[in-house]
This record gives structure tokens, sequence and C-alpha cells, in this order.
């Protein structure tokens, strides 16, 4: 087989490889040798003086960002596609600094930066305006949650920095590096490698095995999954009739009316919901309100298009609308209504580029004004907000927002002792997308050590307790409701006291690597050995 075959090949492999966890349920250990065939195809590419690899290692990136994430599309073809192209392309420039440090210094050093600029990009991609960290290396236990139990300590980041350390170790063994070694560094090479392999998962099972549910109290919780089709609902349904359907669903619940119930509805349940320059009291939570005097201790926590109105006068925000002779402030929002209380909201901070978030916006909304509007242009609160149902405090992450550990750490930190997350998944159809989602609620759950109550428009609606462990869910595309109760804790694990250690350590190498790169290429100096 030619050698340029060879290598395109191995790239491909790679590409499959990394894409099983995120499509093949309990197949995370394959994360652990994913990027050997890639490696070596970098180390053949290198040894045959091959040109073009780059075209070698981007195919592979594409690959695996458009077999996981191909359902993207199915919202907004033209974003999918941004996001599958773009997204790998980041990874092969990350790439390309690598094989200019092999140019550079010899030895492990290359692959030490490798890995530490890739983790580091991981870490600033969280934060960044345009981000979308679905495939943070981490994620890939996401579907093998029994593994993944220390991520109470590292966060999610912990699990990237395995993912790299055993393929590292991997693809030493592939290429008989140790063989090379003196005797004594070798068996210190092999026993740190079999034990950065094996000790994660031997100290995962047993803290899952010997994991006690934290239960400081309880609220019990009913779940509506309505089961709306996103793209027609409007259409085919009036408000009342969607209001209707949800109030039957809870009141089907065996619910005592006497009990503190928390009725949990999806993302965006309703529509045109009036905060400020409001001319009167809405609809939807009028009928809630009088649904809640049978439950005279519970509330309602519901998802909706909110909405700002103001008069003339500067913009409220960079993004706001012109409407009328004023302005309109648009928001994706949680709101609670309690019984006999007034409703409290929160506004989605963490927002979906090109339907939500309009990045930069003084690049962007002249354009979309000469466009007519037709991005989304939603504005979020500042910082993270609970809501409060009694005297329990809840974080509500609202869709995206579920995918962020440090940003839900921020729920734990403010004092919420339980979580919520809401959701329409139905955009992108019976695929992946849905049930990737849903199992990084598990993952943050143990980050977190919090229960979670989870509420699809569609499904996946689930509770979720402290070990990521689903205890009870609904089936996909079917009207449903699912009762249970989440647990309370104020306890704050390491992850939530101190944030993502392993990110921020890994952006301090990069840096030092990366200047130290420069320099090198800047000075010519010879190649260094490490």
């Amino acid at each position: 087989m030619k050698a340029s075959v060879r290598i395109g090949l191995l790239s491909l492999l790679s590409g499959v490889l990394l894409s099983a966890p995120w499509l093949v349920p309990h197949s995370a250990p394959v994360a652990l040798f994913a990027f050997v065939p890639l490696l070596l195809a970098a180390r053949e590419a290198r040894r045959t003086g091959m040109r073009g690899f780059f075209w070698c290692h981007y195919a592979a990136f594409v690959l695996w960002n458009a077999l996981t994430t191909f359902w993207v599309c199915n919202a907004t073809l033209g974003g999918g596609l941004f996001a599958i192209i773009a997204n790998a392309l980041k990874m092969s420039l990350i790439f390309e600094l690598f094989r200019l440090a092999r140019r550079k210094w010899s030895g492990v050093l290359p692959y030490l930066f490798l890995a530490a600029v890739w983790m580091a990009w991981e870490h600033l991609y969280f934060d960044v305006q345009i981000s979308w960290p679905w495939l943070v290396l981490g994620n890939a236990l996401a579907g093998s949650t029994e593994l993944a139990q220390w991520y109470e300590f590292t966060g999610v980041m912990g699990g990237s920095l395995w993912i790299w350390a055993s393929n590292l170790f991997l693809f030493a063994l592939a290429v008989r590096l140790p063989s090379r070694l003196p005797l004594r560094r070798r068996v210190a090479l092999r026993i740190a490698g079999w034990s950065i392999l094996l000790l994660p998962p031997a100290l995962s099972l047993g803290m899952y095995a010997s994991w006690h549910e934290v239960n400081e109290g309880s609220v019990p919780v009913v779940v509506g999954q309505p089961n709306f089709d996103p793209y027609h609902k409007f259409e085919s349904m009036s408000q009342r009739e969607q209001d209707e359907v949800l109030l039957r669903l809870f009141a089907s619940a065996r619910a005592d009316s006497s009990s503190a119930t928390l009725f949990l509805a999806p993302e965006t349940f309703t529509a045109s919901y009036i905060l400020k320059g409001s001319s009167g009291p809405n609809e939807t939570a009028l009928r809630f309100a009088q649904f809640l005097q049978g439950h005279p201790h519970g509330a309602v926590l519901f998802g909706a298009s909110t909405y700002d109105i103001y008069g003339p006068g500067p913009a409220p925000s960079a993004v706001a609308r012109k409407f009328g002779g004023g302005w309109l402030d648009a928001h994706n929002s949680a709101l609670l209504l309690p019984a006999g209380g007034p409703v409290q909201v929160y506004h989605k901070s963490r927002l979906v580029v090109g339907t939500e978030l309009l990045p930069f916006p003084k690049i962007f909304v002249p354009i979309d004004d000469a466009l007519g509007g037709v991005m989304g242009r939603c504005t979020g609160q500042k910082e993270v907000g609970l809501l409060h149902f009694g005297a329990v405090p809840l974080g509500c992450a609202v869709c995206y927002e579920s995918i962020f550990p440090e940003y839900c750490a921020g729920y734990v930190r403010k004092g919420a002792k339980a979580l919520t997350v809401i959701t329409n998944d139905a955009w992108w159809g019976n695929t992946p997308g849905y049930r990737q989602h849903f199992s990084y609620s598990r993952l943050r759950a143990i980050e977190l050590r919090r229960d979670i109550a989870r509420c699809g428009n569609t499904g996946i609606s689930a509770f979720i307790n402290q070990r990521g462990n689903v205890l009870s869910r609904t089936p996909w595309w079917q009207e449903a409701v699912l009762e249970g109760s989440v647990n309370l804790s104020s306890r704050k694990t390491f992850f939530v006291r101190y944030g993502d250690i392993v990110g921020r350590i890994a952006c301090l190498v990069a840096a030092l690597l990366l200047l130290s790169l420069l320099a090198a290429c800047i000075g010519g100096k010879r190649k260094i050995s490490a």
C-alpha cells in the first residue's frame, strides 16, 4: 500500500474512532486510543516527507465533527455546515502548531505541547462569544458516567487530560519508544503509563459503588412533556390549546394538593410574554395561577420567550430592535410562578450563536437590520441567578447552558440545592443530538453532586441523581408526565469551590510553550530535545 494511502486511512480511522463515544453507548474507552492512528499518520508523513498532510488531518476532524454534530443542519443548514467546517479547522490549526513544534523540538515535548494547547483551547472555548464546546474531549464519558465520578474534582477537563495522557502513552507503546530507553526509565514509563490508563476508571468505579446520596430534604416534582413540534406548534395550535395540554398532564399526576410540588414545563413553552411595557397580565400565567389554586403550596417553572418594551430614547442594549417608536429587548427566560406570589425571572445567558446570540453587535446589528432582522438577538443576564421555590434555591439551566460546567457550578456557588434543566431539542429531529445533550446533564450532576430534574418539550425528560444515574425518564417524541423528587444538598464539590483548575493549568503551560516555540521560530534555534 502506498504511503500516502496508508496515511490517509490512518487519519480517517481517527475521525471514526473519535466519533464513537458520541454515537455508540458505553464506548467511552475508545477515546483513550482514538488519536493514536492520527499521530502515527503524522509520524509517517514526516518520515516520508509527504506534502499536503494538512488535508489528511483536516479530513479526520471534519469527519469527527460531521458524524457527531450533523444534526445541527436540521435546525439551520448554514449554521450546521459552518459549525462542522469551522470547528474542524480550529482543531487542524492546533495540529499544525504541533507539526511546527515537531520541526523545532524532538522527543516528547511536541506531544506535550499538542495536549496542552488542545486543552487550553477547550478551556477558553467555554467563554468566547462564538462558542461551540460540544466536542470537548471530556464529554466522551457522558455515556459512561460510572467512569467519570472523579469529575467532581476536575470537571469535564479532567476527562480531556486523561484522554490525552492515555493516547500519548499508547502512541509511545505503538512506536516502541520504551524499548529505546534505559531500563530504569523504561520501567518508570510503563508503570506511569499503565497507572494513568487504569487508575482513573478504578477510582471512579470505587466512588460509584460507595457513593451515598446527600439528602437534606427533598422537593416533589412533576415534569410535563407536552410534545409539540416546534416547527408547527404556533401554526397548528393556539397558546390556549397548548396550555390546556400541559395543564392536563399536570392534573393527571398524583401530586398531593397539600404538598409543595414543583411543576416543570419545557423551554420556550409560551411566546410573547411581556415583562416590561405590558398592557395586561399574560394569559398563560393566569391559567397557571388558576391551576395552582388547587396546589396552594406549589409553583410552576416554565420557559418563555420574554420581551421588554421601551419607549423612545437610547437603545437599552446593543442588540435591541426598533419597535414602534421605541425599542424591544428579547430574552429566552425561565419563569417560576408560585401559588399566590409574584413571578420570578431568570434570563438565559449562554445563548446559541445565530439563533439567539448576535456576536460582535457593532458589526452584525447593522447587517441584520439591513436584512430585515433575520438573526437571533436575545440578551441574557450578566451573571448566574437562582429561582426560589419557597425557601429552596434552585438553579435552572436553559437548554444550551447545561453543557457549560463552570457556568452551572455558578448556580451551586450561589446556593442552589438542586438543579433543573429545561430544553427543547426537537429542532434537531430524531438524531444523536438530543441524546448527547441529555447525557451532558448527567456529567453536570456528577461535577456538582446535585439532583437534576430535566424537562424536554419532546424528550428526554428525566430525574438524575447525584452520581449521574437516570432514575426515570420519558421516551422521545411522546406526550408524557413524569413524577419524582429531587434531593437537596448544600455540599460543595472541589470543582464547585475551585473551578476548572485543569483547564487553567493547561492554559499556563500552553502559553509558556507557545512563547518558547515563538522564540525558537524567530531565533532559528537548533532543535531542542526533551
